[in-house]
């Protein structure tokens, strides 16, 4: 007579199919360890520096080692908070970084939209060539840059600085801008036609819109790499009253250890402050994604 063996409970064989061996725990214990330790290495690489400049920007000492201030003053705020050290400069890197990023934004959108859309011979051999000057490096073409500005008189020109910044970062746009806009389906686009839209109406209506995210990416990257840019100022500008607050910071260095760390701690916190600021306003964009969810349903 067969014997009929006791049927498993669904909680036995929950407890056998989902329980890990001890020993693969074991063995990922020490593996974890080790990653969090260099992950905390890396990070307090970045945290230090932060944490020097916070310090020595209210310190009451002018040393350049880590060591918590005998007294906390505002002194050096007070020192460098004049239109000559800290607004003028501040006011030229916005107006400089504002414009070309804009210039930046807007053509890369033009540039992108046929790249994305339309197929051509010359499509693949101008892509190639975007994607070399990404990498091209700003200091190999500013001494021919340079003596055409001096050609054309456009040495410390505003106007003319902020067209080559935008002019300098266009292939990382262009090439960013077309990667998100390939994301943007066709058939959206193919709806808005038949419903009698152009091309300005098609971008402006319907890409656009769905690429936001896209946009606010190339945004700030291009405003990030603006910001601190020094040599192109340093080089193209030569005027103090036109100078932006990347290449002003240099004032505070000195040769002969006389360089006020504490004035020059407050910069650079007064410095950032823009670009953290327009992360925090766009970024809300960033996490959204793009909105094709419900975009092909019908």
């Amino acid at each position: 007579m067969a014997v009929l063996a006791s049927p498993r409970t669904a909680s036995d064989r929950r407890s056998t199919t989902t329980a890990p061996p001890v020993s693969r725990r074991r063995r990922s214990l020490p593996g974890r360890i080790a990653v969090n330790a260099v992950l905390l290495a890396v990070s307090l690489m970045y945290v230090l520096p932060l944490l020097w400049m916070l310090l020595a920007s209210v310190s009451d000492t002018n040393s350049f080692r880590l060591t918590w201030p005998s007294a906390l003053t505002l002194d050096n705020f007070d020192a460098i908070l004049n239109v000559d050290t800290t607004y003028r400069p501040l006011l030229n890197s916005l107006l400089l970084c504002g414009f070309a990023t804009a210039v930046t934004v807007v053509v890369s959108v033009l540039a992108a939209y046929p790249l994305s859309r339309y197929r051509s011979r010359l499509r693949r051999p101008f892509l190639y060539t975007i994607l070399f000057s990404t990498g091209l490096p700003i200091t190999a073409v500013m001494i021919p840059v340079y003596s055409m500005f001096v050609q054309v008189n456009l040495i410390d020109s505003m106007p003319g600085t902020t067209l080559f910044l935008a002019a300098s970062a266009l292939p990382f746009g262009i090439w960013l801008m077309k990667s998100f806009m390939d994301s943007v389906p066709i058939v959206l686009e193919e709806a808005a036609r038949i419903d009698g839209a152009n091309t300005l109406q098609v971008l402006w209506r319907v890409i656009l819109p769905l690429m936001r995210s896209g946009v606010t990416v190339v945004t700030i990257f291009t405003f990030i790499g603006m910001w601190g840019n020094f040599f192109v100022p340093f080089i193209l500008l030569l005027s103090p009253e036109k100078l932006p607050a990347s290449v002003s910071v240099f004032t505070f260095l000195s040769a002969h250890d006389q360089t006020q760390y504490g004035q020059l701690s407050a910069f650079s916190i007064l410095y950032s402050l823009p670009v953290v600021m327009l992360y925090l306003l766009l970024s809300r964009r960033l996490g959204g994604g793009f909105a094709l969810g419900g975009a092909l349903k019908g």
